[in-house]
């Protein structure tokens, strides 16, 4: 009888070592399966920094500007805005939205803030300087990534469309389809403004993909799955979500949901296979 007890033993030992080493592969390596037939360049990663990030903040929204990080926090009851200090990652100020309002991305364009709501149908717009609240624009569909190359604004909705926005009304210039060949990149979500192209994350995916923001065609993806690897194997994270450009210094930031991390980044080897 014990030597049947411990041969089962054994046996769920070792099956759950399996399952636990499929599960740390499937984090090292992109499984997005757009990946295997794509001929755009996947580059891999170098991390720079490392920073502390609330592990609490669902991250909807990132960006950069004058050596401080700006975010947009979701979920209904907890988003706010956010300038926090990303050495030490203290919230040096904070703007909390009612409860009714489950905040997304966030942009900075002409000394305002632009927040989108998922499915409120609700851009707030607000003072850089000091959160005032100075006016609302209404939207169809649901807001997800926005992010500012200049004169307009581009905003995501989980699709595969991207609409290039005129910010002094919030009206729609154009729209942008996002494809890589032949196949649409749908679930995109967070955006960031990089070097005259589009970055997005794209929802559940441990990959960001690269835009041209005139012709939508994908440029570029960036596999961020080592990143995982890098977090305390006892918190409790959800996807990645978060990018955010200094252009003064070119460094990349990305964290993602309930993350209790900021990685700086740079983009390493580039392959086509």
């Amino acid at each position: 009888m014990n030597f049947k007890r411990s041969s089962l033993f054994l046996i769920i030992f070792f099956f759950c070592l399996e399952l636990a080493a499929i599960a740390d592969e499937g984090q090292k390596n992109p499984n997005y399966s757009i990946l295997k037939n794509t001929k755009a360049p996947i580059s891999s990663i170098k991390i720079i920094n490392i920073y502390s990030h609330d592990s609490k903040a669902f991250t909807q929204g990132l960006l950069y500007y004058n050596g401080y990080l700006y975010e947009s926090t979701g979920l209904n009851g907890k988003s706010a805005l956010r300038k926090v200090n990303i050495k030490s990652g203290k919230v040096l100020q904070e703007f909390k939205l009612d409860q009714n309002y489950f905040a997304e991305g966030i942009t900075i364009h002409a000394n305002k803030i632009y927040q989108l709501t998922w499915q409120n149908n609700i851009v707030f717009v607000y003072d850089l300087l000091n959160f005032k609240l100075l006016n609302n624009f209404s939207y169809q569909g649901e807001g997800w990534g926005i992010t500012t190359g200049g004169k307009n604004l581009f905003m995501s909705n989980g699709t595969a469309v991207i609409d290039c926005i005129d910010p002094e009304h919030f009206t729609v210039v154009r729209k942008i389809n996002v494809h890589d060949g032949n196949t649409e990149i749908g679930n995109l979500n967070e955006l960031e403004f990089i070097r005259g192209e589009i970055w997005a994350n794209i929802f559940m995916e441990n990959v960001i993909v690269r835009i041209s923001p005139q012709t939508g065609e994908v440029l570029g993806w960036v596999d961020l799955s080592k990143l995982y690897n890098l977090l305390p194997g006892d918190c409790r994270v959800d996807v990645l979500n978060g990018i955010a450009y200094d252009q003064d210094r070119d460094r990349i930031f990305i964290t993602g949901k309930l993350w209790p991390k900021i990685f700086e980044i740079k983009l390493s080897t580039q392959d086509h296979d």
